[in-house]
């Protein structure tokens, strides 16, 4: 395993509320981000989705390794605003998979006042680097795709 600097954790890029079947994107509860995990951060929501213990996760990638959908990913710890969602399918379509999916509608990027927020292939991303974490891509997304981490602008995940 490769150890990362301790300012990035481990985010699941799929939202808690969704759990669908039909998305070919998101996390299918699998668990072996739970087992290979050596820190007892990953544990499944009531949703049967996995989630990170920020408080828990060293950054150390092997959950990120081990994913089968390739849903986690490393995430800088100081930037609370964050896409929780994978799929990349075209709006009509990630409608129909879950009721709270990323439909690459742009909102978020005409909302970003310093350019951090772009849809690329139908969905939304942040760049950590330009995020001011003023959370109007969160507050302006209107299928609550985008979260604010911190729990101040959109509510906890």
């Amino acid at each position: 395993m490769e150890k990362r600097f301790p300012h990035q954790v481990a985010l699941v890029a799929c939202n808690d509320g969704c759990r669908n079947i039909s998305c070919s994107y998101g996390c299918i509860g699998c668990g072996m981000c739970v087992s290979i995990c050596p820190f007892d951060a990953i544990s499944f929501n009531p949703n049967g989705a996995a989630e990170v213990d920020e408080t828990k996760c060293q950054g150390c990638s092997a959950c990120v390794i081990e994913c089968p959908r390739g849903i986690i990913h490393l995430h800088e710890a100081g930037s609370p605003m964050v896409v929780k969602c994978s799929n990349k399918d075209p709006g009509k379509l990630a409608r129909a998979a879950c009721t709270v999916s990323c439909i690459g509608c742009g909102i978020c990027e005409k909302a970003c006042p310093s350019g951090a927020a772009k849809v690329v292939d139908n969905l939304s991303a942040i760049d950590e680097g330009l995020c001011l974490s003023c959370g109007m891509c969160a507050v302006k997304c209107p299928r609550h795709a985008i979260y604010d981490l911190r729990g101040v602008l959109t509510p906890r995940s």
